[in-house]
């Protein structure tokens, strides 16, 4: 008995250690597999550590005010909202961080002043009439400004100050009816909050600021840049040029996808870019909006290449006559276009007007005419019409991109306008004269002996 006992005890010493090895081994591998993604996500933008450290900073800071019995008895238990406001105010770039911290301060101001204006009011009517008064109140700022949130406009940039306006509305006016130093406590928790919403825009403008414009700019000009990349290597695959297969070096193929979900992304930036004081080559009132119309052209240009990418991967054989015809044209409607995206995308990050723009779209649009002209031509009466429709299909997207390649340039060329762009003029240095029949002449006379020296003016002829 004794020795089944044993038995069995170490059966289930032996269970119990294979299952805690089994879920030590899982945790390991899920341990070591969030490690690698936090590194991925420091090294894919360093800027994210120090976003973090900046908060703590900012968060430190503020919650002095508790670790100081001047500051404490000053302001109180309403010193929370100090570390509160650090909390939902202090955002990733300086655009954000100041709208939002802009948006609290105003509306804490304004709310506080017209709660402590209505209980008041409320006050004058009686014990009986005063909560009817302020129910009242309450419910019609409550309905202007939930209905005013509707707006796209005042919603995109003032929508967390209107959220801000009723809380510190309610909390002064209705708190004001069983608080009897209303005044205090309002100027209590406006004073801490204005601390905390002026220390986060302290610290994110001048500790390492991140500037949402500058995220704007170069996304933008990434974007035109992905569709030139694109642009350019599709008629080399599609026609297969350089003799390769399609699978050899088509990588910049998928990079465009990324363009068409930039949407959301770019209209963010541009929002949190218009609170951004000027800074750089950014200047005061900087045309932002005309990013989003250059954002705009691109996506639909990827929209219209987007197909292309199906046809580069399709199997259907091309007959050979009808390609020698279009490959050319096809090839340079391509070629160009991703170029002149490619040279857009340089001038905005330089922030250049597009001046070596034109000639690539000159020949783009040749190309596209050339290729139009060819189709109407009737050359290929002879040949199956379901065997050329992919090629005449992509052809004719090609054409499309050509078009928005067009207008893109021009809404580059706008905000070149807009913003004051600079050309860049290339130093040149002065060169020296030279002769134009630079030799030795070996001396006719000894150094010690007396001779003569033949100056420049002698050599040239005179003048009538």
């Amino acid at each position: 008995m004794e020795m089944e006992s044993e038995i069995k005890n170490e059966g289930v010493f032996y269970r119990n250690w294979g299952w805690f090895k089994a879920l030590s081994g899982k945790l390991g591998t899920k341990i070591v597999d969030f490690t690698r993604k936090i590194k991925k996500l420091g090294r894919d933008d360093p800027r994210r550590i120090i976003h973090s450290l900046k908060f703590g900073l900012a968060l430190t800071l503020v919650s002095l005010i508790y670790y100081f019995e001047p500051l404490y008895k000053g302001f109180g238990n309403s010193a929370m909202w100090a570390i509160l406001t650090v909390i939902v105010v202090f955002e990733f770039s300086v655009g954000a961080t100041l709208g939002r911290g802009l948006n609290r301060g105003l509306a804490t101001l304004v709310a506080g002043a017209l709660g402590f204006g209505a209980h008041y009011l409320a006050s004058l009517a009686g014990e009986k009439g005063e909560p009817i008064l302020l129910g009242l109140f309450v419910f019609l700022l409550a309905g202007v400004v939930t209905f005013v949130r509707f707006f796209p406009r005042l919603k995109a940039r003032y929508d967390y100050g209107l959220l801000i306006f009723m809380l510190t509305f309610c909390l002064v006016s209705i708190s004001g009816y069983r608080e009897d130093e209303i005044l205090e406590m309002a100027h209590q928790r406006v004073s801490t909050i204005l601390i905390g919403s002026s220390t986060s825009v302290f610290i994110c403008l001048f500790v390492f600021p991140v500037w949402a414009g500058d995220d704007l700019h170069n996304l933008v000009a990434s974007n035109v840049e992905k569709l030139g990349s694109f642009l350019e290597g599709f008629g080399v695959e599609y026609f297969k040029i350089s003799g390769d297969s399609k699978e050899s070096n088509n990588t910049f193929m998928d990079d465009y996808k990324s363009v068409l979900n930039s949407k959301q992304s770019e209209e963010c930036l541009a929002n949190f870019a218009r609170w951004e004081p000027c800074h750089g080559q950014f200047r005061f009132r900087h045309p932002w909006k005309q990013y989003l119309k250059i954002g705009s052209l691109t996506r639909q240009c990827a929209y219209r290449i987007e197909p292309l990418n199906g046809y580069f991967n399709s199997e259907i054989q091309i007959p050979a006559e009808f390609r020698s015809k279009i490959q050319e044209a096809c090839t340079n409607m391509s070629l160009e276009s991703g170029k002149a995206l490619k040279e857009l995308a340089s001038a905005i990050k330089a922030m250049t007007p597009p001046s070596s723009v034109t000639p690539h779209i000159v020949k783009s649009k040749d190309a596209a005419n050339n290729l139009i002209s060819l189709l109407r031509s009737g050359f290929c009466k002879e040949i199956d019409l379901l065997e050329v429709i992919p090629a005449v299909t992509v052809a004719s997207l090609l054409v499309d991109a050509v078009s928005c390649t067009e207008k893109i340039a021009e809404s580059i060329n706008e905000l070149a306008s807009l913003a004051h762009f600079q050309n860049v003029e290339p130093m040149v240095e002065a060169e020296k004269p030279k002769l134009l029949h630079q030799e030795t002449i070996p001396p006719c006379c000894g150094v010690n002996e007396p001779h003569h020296v033949i100056t420049i003016d002698q050599l040239s002829p005179k003048l009538p």
